[in-house]
C-alpha cells in the first residue's frame, strides 16, 4: 500500500489556526478583513480553508470597503428582562458577499431591505468583539 504524504501547503493548513481562529483573532484586534482568492479573485466570507468558487486554497485576508445594503432582516422579540428585543440582518457587502449581523443606531422598524450600511467593530452578544453596521449617513 502506497504511503499517504502531505504537501506542504497542506501541512501548513494543518499547523496554523483555523479561518474561523484568525477572523476572531483579528477582530479582538480591531480590524475586519475578509477572504479573497488569489486565483481566481472572489471574495469569500464566511471563512473557509478552500476557495467556495474554483476550489483553490490561496485565500488571503483584505480590507473590505464596509459598505454594504440590507438584504433582509428580522426582529428577535424578547421581554425587557430577558434583554429586549434585537434585530437580525443579512448584509451584502459591495466585495458581493452577504454575512449575518445586526444595525445598531436606528430603530428595528426603521430597517428594510435596500437599507445602506456601514460596518464597524462592536460588541457581540457574547461580549467579544463583532462586525455590526451602522446606518450610512443620508440613507433611507
Amino acid at each position: 500500500m502506497a504511503a499517504i504524504t502531505l504537501d506542504s501547503e497542506m501541512t501548513d493548513m494543518k499547523n496554523s489556526p483555523g479561518p474561523d481562529a484568525v477572523f476572531a483573532a483579528k477582530l479582538a484586534e480591531g480590524v475586519f478583513e475578509i477572504q479573497k482568492c488569489g486565483a481566481c479573485g472572489a471574495h469569500v466570507f464566511h471563512p473557509r480553508v478552500i476557495c467556495p468558487t474554483c476550489g483553490s486554497a490561496d485565500l488571503g485576508w483584505v480590507a473590505p470597503t464596509g459598505r454594504g445594503t440590507i438584504y433582509a432582516r428580522t426582529v428577535v422579540r424578547r421581554k425587557p428582562e430577558r434583554g429586549g428585543d434585537y434585530n437580525v440582518v443579512l448584509v451584502d457587502l459591495e466585495e458581493g458577499v452577504r454575512m449575518m449581523s445586526r444595525v445598531d443606531g436606528i430603530a428595528h422598524d426603521e430597517i428594510a431591505a435596500g437599507l445602506k450600511v456601514s460596518a464597524s467593530i462592536g460588541e457581540g452578544a457574547d461580549g467579544g468583539p463583532a462586525v455590526v453596521f451602522r446606518p450610512e449617513r443620508g440613507a433611507s
